[in-house]
């Protein structure tokens, strides 16, 4: 079941509630407790200290993906990252991360829309990392990082609202058509553009091949997978756990690797046999929400996991076509409505797990928007028709619309 829990006071200083004040343990010692082998049982309520400080380093790892991204037409790298993969951590602020950067991913949505500017159809969407030796001995075991920027382009604002669902069919050889994902999702995750100078095959292709790589080059050491998202990038990261362990590229005989999600402002990803099937594989997911971010009460706004069991007893006919939540929910709860980019914004989340005394945190706007001034740069893309389309007013819509239905 989807565990929900509220973050309104400061950490307790051990990694069980205790009576007696005890010596925070050493991550390497709990680290799969802290990567929710559990569920994060015991650990959330209240928040505890290392689970804080993983939640916001990995929160970190993905905010990198937005400060290095460039969204400059003029740029000949406009639409991928502005930086090479040996300086991209340095070059966003982030000196030390104990992380080398393997890979870049570049995502195609199979949308056709009249760009602005625009070589190819394929857009830089994150990047594949693996920890040094010294981050390694910290951690307890080699990490496989993957991080996912959100939604930023035309057509991945357009394959957020597809809001359909359709089978998976990821494993060739056991299609579970009951197991139903976002077409949207889907689509960006699956689909190729042969044209584009920097990816070769699709998203799922790239992210496959070098975590499989990646796995095989560190056998034999004990090793976790760690895919973190947000919004539009915590839907890939979702599909990528259920697709690795569906496929059991995380398993080796009777070894299995860890695979944790690490959700920020995530939507809805599936139905209920997507949930079920992704508990089963192990797949384990920490979906960390602002109560007042209406992105992450999408799709599904009619059709849910609260709407689907009639009376709490009985299953409705069209129950497998309900989206439902994966995973643990972390509760955060800042800012209002009358900004729905604001409420879905990135640094604001990291900010609240930094200093969770809401007291300190500014409520006018002082807190750096770096999503809503990614939206405001496509707010000047035009169709060929050159009619002007505000991209960043859809987030506004769309808040718009889940606070009138009170959900």
């Amino acid at each position: 079941m989807t565990k929900t829990v509220t973050v309104n006071t400061v950490a307790t200083t051990s990694l069980r509630e205790t009576k007696k004040p005890e010596i925070k343990p050493v991550l390497a010692s709990v680290w799969k407790e802290i990567q929710g082998a559990d569920d994060w049982e015991d650990l959330m309520e209240p928040l505890n200290p290392l689970l804080r400080d993983e939640i916001v380093r990995y929160g970190e790892f993905v905010s990198a993906c937005y400060k290095a991204f460039d969204l400059k037409p003029s740029s000949k790298r406009y639409l991928n990252c502005k930086y090479g993969r040996k300086n991209m951590f340095a070059e966003v602020g982030m000196e030390k991360p104990g992380y080398d950067v393997v890979k870049y991913i570049y995502a195609t949505p199979d949308i056709s829309i009249p760009m602005q500017s625009t070589a190819c159809g394929g857009r830089w969407i994150g990047y594949v990392a693996v920890s040094n030796d010294e981050e390694t001995k910290r951690l307890g075991r080699r990490d496989i990082l993957v991080s996912f920027r959100g939604t930023v382009t035309q057509s991945e604002w357009i394959a957020n609202f597809m809001s359909s669902l359709t089978p998976a069919m990821l494993d060739p050889t056991d299609a579970r058509v009951e197991v139903k994902v976002e077409t949207g999702f889907l689509n960006l995750y699956t689909s190729d553009d042969s044209t584009c100078k920097f990816s070769q095959g699709s998203c799922r292709q790239q992210l496959l091949s070098e975590i499989s790589r990646m796995i095989n080059k560190y056998k034999g050491e004990e090793m976790s997978i760690t895919l973190a998202g947000h919004s539009l990038g915590s839907s890939l990261a979702t599909l990528l756990g259920y697709d690795l362990a569906e496929l059991g590229l995380n398993r080796d005989g009777n070894n299995e690797i860890q695979i944790t999600v690490y959700s920020f402002g995530g939507p809805r990803v599936g139905n209920s046999e997507f949930k079920k099937r992704c508990e089963e594989l192990g797949v384990k997911v920490l979906r960390v929400v602002n109560v007042n971010d209406p992105v992450t009460k999408l799709p599904g706004v009619f059709l849910n996991e609260n709407s689907r069991v009639l009376g709490g007893k009985f299953e409705l006919p069209w129950s497998c076509s309900c989206y439902t939540h994966v995973g643990v929910e972390l509760a955060l709860d800042f800012f209002k409505m009358e900004d729905p980019t604001c409420v879905h914004d990135l640094d604001a989340y990291i900010g609240l797990l930094k200093c969770p005394d809401m007291e300190q945190m500014s409520e006018d706007g002082e807190t750096f928007n770096l999503f809503h001034k990614l939206m405001e740069s496509f707010s000047s893309q035009e169709f060929v028709n050159n009619h002007a389309w505000p991209w960043h007013q859809a987030a506004t819509y769309v808040g718009s619309l889940v606070q009138s239905l009170a959900i």
